[in-house]
């Protein structure tokens, strides 16, 4: 049995995986298809695709993109979750920040350099016409309990991370979710690293088509939303909201997107260059 290790965040955006997994679909095509979850999100997952621990991420689209022009040996194979991701703006709950233009020149905090939280901060920046050195300023927490940690505490002021995972925070009283920030273009895609690509083309196919069979009907799974709001301790209304606002995709993400993507992290000084479609995608 053929052993493939992939990685992705612990949020309800990848229930599909688990799904498929617990249903022992992969192993009805004799692969052993390993999940890790990945609290450090898109920074640790560009950093286990370059030391081997995964041969796979479903991975935030800015992210990867940004770590393979800087050198990971990966490609992107497909699209995963094709509408924005809509990422909070949250502060401490009993801080004096009121809104966004309240937070100019305050400190973020960020999972890690070259990370989701870390990139939409940038564009967060722009949105409100800060300027980009200045006004901006980091704290590296790790992760989501990092970043509770960090602006309990003071290290950091304020934190970009997706509005639903956080949602339950917000409703505990420890954050305040002052504004939303989508990003924009498509939220997730599917990384694989080129070895791995190269060996196990057949293999990737069998992945694919099985996670692209559930989520081309994932909506019409029986008591979705229910099995979603208990697994992931989420309020059922919530649930309901995300639900209608995500659509997942079995395609490859398309030159254009990739080329919009490249622009605005070349704008923000994120990458060096914008390079070739060729270099970013593998097309199975």
């Amino acid at each position: 049995m053929k052993k493939v290790n992939i990685g992705g965040v612990p949020e309800h955006f990848n229930l599909a995986w688990y799904l498929t997994l617990k249903n022992g679909e992969y192993k009805d095509e004799n692969i052993n298809l390993r999940w890790h979850d990945y609290y450090g999100g898109t920074g640790a997952m560009c950093k286990a695709l370059r030391n081997g621990d995964i041969d796979i991420a479903v991975i935030l689209t800015e992210g990867i993109i940004k770590d393979i022009i800087d050198g990971n040996p990966s490609k992107i194979v497909q699209t995963f979750v094709k509408t924005p991701l809509v990422w909070g703006v949250h502060v401490a709950h009993d801080s004096n920040y009121k809104e966004v233009k309240d937070l100019k020149g305050t400190k973020a905090a960020i999972s890690r350099y070259g990370s989701g939280s870390h990139l939409m901060a940038y564009i967060n920046a722009e949105n409100n016409n800060w300027n980009l050195e200045k006004d901006l300023d980091f704290e590296v927490i790790k992760n989501l309990d990092g970043a509770v940690e960090g602006l309990t505490k003071g290290k950091a002021d304020y934190f970009l991370w997706e509005k639903f995972t956080t949602k339950p925070i917000v409703d505990s009283g420890v954050f305040r979710r002052i504004d939303n920030c989508p990003s924009p273009w498509p939220c997730f895609v599917i990384a694989v690293r080129e070895d791995f690509i190269e060996n196990n083309k057949s293999d990737l196919k069998t992945i694919l088509e099985i996670i692209n069979n559930t989520t081309s009907d994932f909506k019409d799974i029986p008591s979705i939303d229910k099995s979603i709001a208990n697994r992931y301790e989420q309020k059922l209304e919530d649930v309901q909201e995300w639900l209608s606002i995500t659509e997942w995709s079995q395609e490859l993400i398309d030159e254009k997107t990739v080329l919009n993507v490249q622009k605005e992290l070349f704008a923000l000084d994120i990458i060096p260059e914008i390079v070739e479609y060729e270099k970013l995608i593998y097309k199975l």
